[in-house]
């Protein structure tokens, strides 16, 4: 049991390390000093009662039922509270304590609701065990006088409800939010006897700020706070370790279950990245996994308007692999190709990569993880060698100065996002350079130091002037720089930086960023102690995102920020295996691991284990393969869990080219936009349903492991292999372990990985090898990876996407906290009751010049087409700029977005578009259009021939 979280957390060394020995009840044992008296009676093997102490907490004492006695001391202290000393003699168990502890029972029972037997919480209730741990046997206090038992039950959260009759307000909830959380929703509202707990100013749950991340429902130690799967369905039986299935944070999670029903998802104490915290979307968003819009049955069809056919997944398979084939045969090896998909396992994702190389025989394969992030492996390997981030996320509890770059981490990567305001609580200084007002920088108890609120499009210039401002103020590093760092290169870009032309002053009228401030940002990165970048798709999803990530590990290096704990470059993942995706070969130029497709001795190694020959050109990216298509050159497409019909640049584009493919093979959950399109649908499974790893944000491999038996009989990694058997391809895997094996065999940063490890040492970080058999948290920490650290130039490029008197505003895209990418999954979950549709943000002036208020509808249109949203009025964007997110097929925001894309990588640029708005009063002809399509689309699904109609 840990209580004294200043020791778990990052107490000093010099403290930490000081021991102490003390005598609990007779035993001896030494802690380190700073341990609470309860801790150390854990450690001892002894335990005391409790009701407001947790783990996971800082103590509080309120409940007073840890009372001790003290040799010496006066009165009976709280232990949870109580720091030990040398020599201190505690005793924990007497007459006297136990008359004590049974008082404060029964006058906690006495205002409590005698249903034990009906509780929800029965079998699973600290007040309960405590009550029996004490052994109180009957209550001396009847019902007749005050008591709290007639309160309103608030039942607004569709995930958890609040039941103040059962409240013993210890507080655990309210500092759950606090601590754990940071959004200080909820408060003790009233003293004494009239002390209750509080959502907002005396709001429902669901009005408040409340972000229904279930810290509170997982403090509690009563009923009050209570999922309602649990109230419907009762307590769980057994338990499975798996990892999150959304964003990139990689949270480990208890899936609590009966039978092969999951009950809920707690999130996992132990879990590495996440440390038993969680946001809605992990905790409760699992809904979709078993929603009856899951497609089951394997179904063909020759054209896209026809109606669909259920058949068996040999027919299907077969059906798939002749149509493949013959599209070879008529139009060459290089004319079909495949998706991999960063929300699939590591193992399929490389069984994915390794059909198309091998049994495609071509590198035509890509992934949506370039269409996010490829811009982070450009600039990153170029400079340091690896093309990851740098820490963990524990690393931020030891900044001193936190830059967050084109990141929204509160709505994107909320757990890491709590982890981040509880630094800043602490005092670190923090430097937000985003477009819009995000919540880091306003917050309760969190305000950003500096807010650099450039305009989109120029992040090149604001990180070339901070680094102008480093150099010529002499703010550089130089010691780290003449023993780490490539001399030649830095002096060649010590020179650029310096340029008048890259000055704070010299760029503040294109950038919007008033020169002091950008000034003092500098400053205090470069003199504010262990400085920390975490940026995002704000950085990378540019025109120059190769070279603002370029710039982002020049500054980190120029500072000597790169090798240590509280520093580094951190790229924030927007999907859970991002990383995975990447490290796994999903790129057309790259094999597992990063290594070219040219390189002959890589090449070589990868025919003698996989007994093929395997081409030495690069394949397709995405862009190129619809391209392809619409010249009739590429013909058929394989994607695994990726929808590019919603999510990809430019709809009516990606729209011609999938029209013009011949066979299209979709393996999802669901029906999905691009399913709309397709010749071959085979279901997949969710990540409830199938064994793997995931690989997040910070290199962590961490396990994913089947809890039910899939719903369409095959995981997706056994789908793959028969389509490679049906194609002449054979693989012959009997578990997902046995390709981990091969990964391993075949990547030097996997080289130590197994299933066995990870399942015992919970999570493994790569590099993961004979250098370091026990992973690496912290990369670069003697030497880059190339060796010595290299300096780039970063000329700024203005994008060719430019603001008009036609098209006066820019639109820039992102996310929202309840939802999830293209919302397949979250919209088939009880979260659309916090974002039911996406919205249009836009500054007051804006609206006004327009006549537009909110809830109005707008149509955007920009150079590639044309949608309608709702207005939402919104003081977050400054005047010329405005945001939506994209979470909503219909919305079509990916209609109005361009084909431009980052110089190195073809990333798109969704977060430079140049667009007009005007109040309407109708959807778009886009819009008009593809929902006719859509509804003939599942019109074909619902008339489907059904799998005995076939027979």
């Amino acid at each position: 049991m840990t209580l004294n979280k200043e020791i778990d957390y990052g107490t000093p060394a010099s403290l930490a390390d000081k021991q102490v020995t003390l005598e609990v009840d007779g035993h001896k044992v030494t802690v380190a000093e700073g341990t609470s008296v309860m801790r150390a009676a854990t450690e001892a093997g002894v335990n005391i009662p409790k009701l407001c102490a947790t783990d996971s907490l800082d103590p509080f004492g309120s409940c007073r039922m840890c009372l001790v006695q003290i040799e010496g001391a006066r009165g009976y202290p709280a232990s949870c509270t109580t720091p030990v000393y040398e020599g201190m003699k505690v005793c924990t168990q007497n007459d006297k304590l136990a008359d004590i502890r049974r008082g404060i029972a029964e006058l906690y029972i006495s205002d409590h609701p005698l249903d034990c037997l009906t509780c929800s919480a029965n079998g699973n209730c600290e007040l309960q065990d405590t009550v029996g741990e004490v052994g109180l046997r009957e209550v001396r206090y009847g019902y007749e006088g005050e008591n709290h038992l007639d309160a309103a039950k608030d039942t607004s959260n569709p995930y958890f409800s609040f039941d103040p009759a059962k409240c013993i307000v210890c507080s655990r909830c309210v500092r759950a939010c606090e601590e754990t959380q940071g959004t200080f929703a909820l408060t003790i509202d009233g003293r004494g006897f009239d002390s209750k707990i509080s959502a907002g100013q005396n709001q429902s749950f669901l009005e408040s700020e409340c972000v229904s991340c279930g810290a509170c429902v997982q403090a509690c130690p009563t009923a009050t706070l209570m999922e309602n799967s649990i109230i419907e369905k009762g307590q769980p039986e057994h338990s499975v370790i798996t990892t999150c299935a959304y964003c990139g944070v990689g949270c480990s999670f208890r899936a609590d279950m009966k039978g092969e029903e999951v009950i809920r998802m707690v999130p996992d104490k132990n879990g590495h990245a996440n440390h038993g915290h969680s946001c809605v979307k992990g905790r409760f968003a699992f809904g979709y996994a078993t929603h009856k819009d899951r497609i089951t049955q394997p179904m063909i069809r020759e054209h896209i308007t026809d109606p669909w056919q259920e058949v068996s997944w040999e027919e299907a398979i077969q059906f798939a692999a002749d149509k493949l084939k013959g599209l070879q045969a008529k139009y060459g090896q290089d004319s079909i190709g495949g998706i991999t998909s960063s929300r699939c396992t590591n193992e399929e994702t490389y069984l994915m990569q390794k059909l198309i190389r091998a049994g495609f025989g071509n590198n035509n394969v890509d992934t949506c993880a370039r269409v996010c992030h490829s811009p982070t492996g450009y600039g990153l390997k170029s400079t340091f060698g690896e093309s990851s981030g740098t820490q963990n996320f524990d690393s931020v509890l030891k900044a001193d100065v936190i830059l967050v770059m084109g990141a929204n981490p509160t709505d994107g990567h909320p757990v890491f996002g709590s982890m981040m305001k509880r630094r800043l609580r602490e005092g670190a200084k923090l430097i937000v350079i985003d477009p819009r007002n995000i919540d880091l920088v306003k917050t309760p108890h969190v305000k950003a130091d500096y807010h650099l609120k450039l305009r989109p499009g120029t992040n090149v210039a604001v990180v070339t002037a901070m680094a102008h401002v480093i150099v010529t103020e002499g703010l550089a590093d130089e010691a780290f720089i003449g023993e780490r760092c490539d001399t030649e290169s830095f002096a060649k870009w010590q020179t650029f930086v310096a340029k008048a032309e890259n000055s704070p002053e010299a760029v503040a009228e294109l950038t919007g960023v008033n020169a002091e401030t950008l000034r003092a940002a500098a400053r205090i990165y470069a003199t504010g102690g262990n400085a920390a970048i975490y940026y995002g798709l704000g950085v990378t999803e540019h025109s120059q995102g190769s070279t603002t990530v370029i710039g982002i590990a020049n500054l980190a290096m120029a500072t000597g920020n790169i090798g240590r704990e509280g520093v580094g470059v951190n790229p924030l993942r927007g999907q859970n295996n991002v990383q995975g995706s990447c490290d796994m070969g999903s790129f057309p130029h790259e094999f597992v691991g990063y290594r070219h497709v040219s390189d002959q001795e890589t090449r070589a190694l990868f025919e003698a284990a996989w007994g093929v020959k395997l081409q030495s050109e690069p394949g397709l990216r995405i862009p190129n393969m619809f391209s392809a298509a619409i010249d009739g050159s590429f013909k058929g497409l394989y994607i695994q869990g990726e929808d590019i019909a919603q999510s990809d640049p430019d709809i009516n584009h990606v729209h011609h080219a999938l029209r013009q493919m011949e066979c299209i093979i979709i393996q999802d959950l669901f029906l999905n936009e691009t399913a709309k399109f397709a010749h071959v649908f085979l279901p997949g499974s969710s990540f409830l349903e199938k064994n793997g790893t995931f690989t997040n944000a910070e290199r962590r491999i961490s396990p994913v492991r089947k809890v039910m038996t899939p719903f369409a009989v095959k995981e997706d990694w056994e789908v793959t292999q028969d389509l490679s058997n049906a194609l002449g391809y054979p693989m012959n895997y009997q578990h997902p372990s046995e390709i981990m094996d091969e990964i391993a065999q075949l990547t030097p940063q996997f080289a130590h990985v197994s299933y066995a490890k990870i399942d015992a040492e919970g999570s493994i970080q790569w590099p993961c090898n004979d250098s370091a058999p026990n992973g690496t948290p912290t990369m670069h920490a003697d030497e880059f990876v190339r060796g010595k650290g290299k300096f780039m130039l970063t000329e700024y490029i203005p994008t060719e996407e430019r603001t008009s008197r036609k098209y006066p505003l820019i639109l820039t895209t992102g996310r929202i906290l309840s939802q999830y990418n293209v919302g397949a999954q979250t919209r088939r979950t009880e979260n659309v009751i916090w974002h039911e549709e996406d919205r249009l943000e836009i500054h007051p002036h804006d609206a006004e010049l327009r006549g537009i208020a909110d809830h109005d509808w707008v149509g955007i249109k920009s150079r590639s087409g044309e949608t309608v949203l709702r207005a939402l009025i919104s003081e977050r964007m400054q005047p010329g700029v405005v945001y939506t997110t994209f979470h909503f097929p219909h919305s079509g925001a990916n209609v109005i977005t361009t084909d431009n894309s980052d110089w190195a990588t073809n990333c798109p640029e969704y977060k430079v578009t140049a667009v007009h708005v005007a109040k309407v009063s109708q959807p778009s002809e886009w819009q008009k259009s593809y929902r006719a399509f859509s509804e003939t689309q599942e019109s074909l699904l619902e008339n489907r021939i059904s799998l005995n109609e076939h027979e």
